[in-house]
């Protein structure tokens, strides 16, 4: 017998079946890693909108401790202030920390900008005018149909195919989130047609970013990403409203201190964590997952501030909650591969 050879146990040459196998397991359990920790990061990003959401609701109606009612604020100055001040304190920040990888290659800048101007800037304004122009309940519901755009997207491109479990994940998203924010209640669906309209672009832009921030990221590190969004996203803001306009306002240093704090949690924040679930999740099951940004919103009102939930919001969250798990589920019918990229860091 040969020194240091176990009799029992024969040793596992690197290319037999049994190092092939051990292999595949472990690349098995990074798979399995990477989708929970996107769908980890997804849930972060809509848990800060969610508490944005219900933030602006208590500081405009004066329930918000320590802060009298704000007078309205145009919602081309919410938009506008939101990208300026994220990008104003991220800037600094990894300037400091990593300015040797904030460098953009020349043949990314367009998309980098369009991201921005028709992604960031355009979902967060056509949302803010939809509310403005019919009602929350009606601006949710429209600019939550950008999942359908999304899967429509990757099937017309051949990226997907429309599986049975993509179409059910996205009708039951769409189906809860139509219960959890009351459309088939008292005070639903307020028609109006710039409103609608307005759903429908924002809806556009939020599918838009999905798409485009998932290709871009498996090249580029996700701060920069965000740096430059939220750079060209303001750039865009200061032609469309110069800062004279904006003085113009002459909105109160509490206003200017709620919308940097509110810049931060609606934007810096979930932004990070939306574009490094990007990194891990394909475009469909990111915004599938995304559908929580409502229900984490009508669960923070109820015990932050005291709303009533509903039986009928309740089963929303349910759907919901189901949506995510069925998009996640792996699909036997189809052995087309999940396109995730490859996370930098």
């Amino acid at each position: 017998m040969r020194r240091g050879r176990c009799p029992t146990r024969p040793a596992e040459p690197s290319g037999t079946k049994f190092g092939k196998f051990s292999q595949q397991q472990a690349n098995l359990r990074t798979e399995i890693r990477k989708p929970v920790r996107g769908y980890l990061y997804i849930a972060g990003a809509t848990f800060c909108w969610g508490v944005a959401a219900s933030l602006g609701r208590a500081a405009f109606t004066g329930r918000l401790p320590g802060l009298h009612a704000l007078r309205p604020i145009d919602p081309l100055i919410l938009s506008q202030s939101r990208a300026t001040f994220s990008f104003l304190v991220l800037l600094p920040v990894l300037g400091m920390l990593r300015v040797r990888r904030l460098r953009l290659p020349a043949a990314d800048v367009g998309q980098i900008f369009l991201i921005g101007v028709l992604g960031v800037a355009a979902s967060n304004y056509f949302y803010y005018l939809a509310i403005q122009r019919t009602n929350v309940a009606t601006a949710i519901i429209v600019q939550y149909t950008a999942p359908i755009w999304v899967l429509l997207y990757t099937v017309a491109r051949g990226q997907q195919k429309p599986t049975l479990q993509r179409v059910g994940a996205v009708g039951l998203a769409v189906a809860g989130i139509s219960l959890v924010i009351g459309l088939f209640g008292h005070g639903g669906l307020r028609l109006d047609t710039v409103g609608v309209l307005a759903g429908l672009l924002a809806a556009f832009s939020f599918a838009f970013y999905n798409i485009g921030g998932h290709n871009i990221l498996a090249r580029i590190d996700r701060w920069t990403v965000l740096l430059y969004t939220t750079c060209s996203a303001a750039l865009f803001w200061i032609v469309v409203n110069p800062p004279w306009k904006v003085a113009a306002a002459h909105y109160s240093g509490e206003q200017w201190l709620f919308l940097l704090l509110f810049s931060l949690l609606s934007v810096l924040a979930p932004f990070a964590l939306y574009f490094a679930g990007l990194q891990h999740l394909e475009p469909t099951r990111a915004i599938v997952v995304s559908c929580l940004e409502p229900v984490f919103s009508i669960v923070i009102a109820a015990i932050a501030l005291g709303e009533i939930m509903r039986p009928l919001q309740v089963a929303g969250i349910i759907l919901v909650l189901a949506a995510i798990v069925v998009v996640q589920l792996p699909d036997r019918s189809s052995a087309e591969p999940m396109p995730i990229v490859e996370p930098i860091e």
